[in-house]
């Protein structure tokens, strides 16, 4: 059995497997120790919600506009997308008059998502 996991080359993983072991008995023993050895005092001050030092009004649960999430993933979207443009700066001299033409063409694909974007109205408030 030993030399059939030499052979395959899963010996070489026993060591990260005694790691990944170690690791989580170090996380379930602090986490055991601080629940057992930690201070419990319960108070309804303690209870309570904070937020910024102010007195929570209302519910908490109340709906808004779907609006925020759409801006918020379509910013995420254009984020992300400018961090593929980054290797293409580094590496502007080597990829030469071809890379020039795919990030054009990248970042024309770009434009046409943006002008889709505003031509929806997903960017408008009302």
């Amino acid at each position: 059995m030993l030399l059939n996991i030499a052979n395959n080359g899963l010996y070489s993983y026993i060591p990260i497997f005694f790691m990944f072991i170690a690791a989580m008995g170090f996380i379930v023993i602090s986490m055991l120790a601080t629940h057992k050895l930690g201070p419990k005092r319960e108070s309804v001050i303690k209870s309570d919600s904070f937020e910024c030092g102010i007195e929570a009004q209302g519910n908490a649960r109340t709906p808004f506009s779907i609006k925020y999430f759409l801006v918020a993933i379509l910013f995420v979207l254009f984020d992300v997308e400018v961090i593929f443009m980054y290797p293409w700066a580094v590496n502007f001299k080597t990829l030469g008059v071809t890379g020039l033409v795919e990030m054009f063409t990248f970042m024309g694909f770009l434009v046409l998502g943006l002008l889709y974007i505003v031509k929806k109205g997903a960017l408008k408030w009302e």
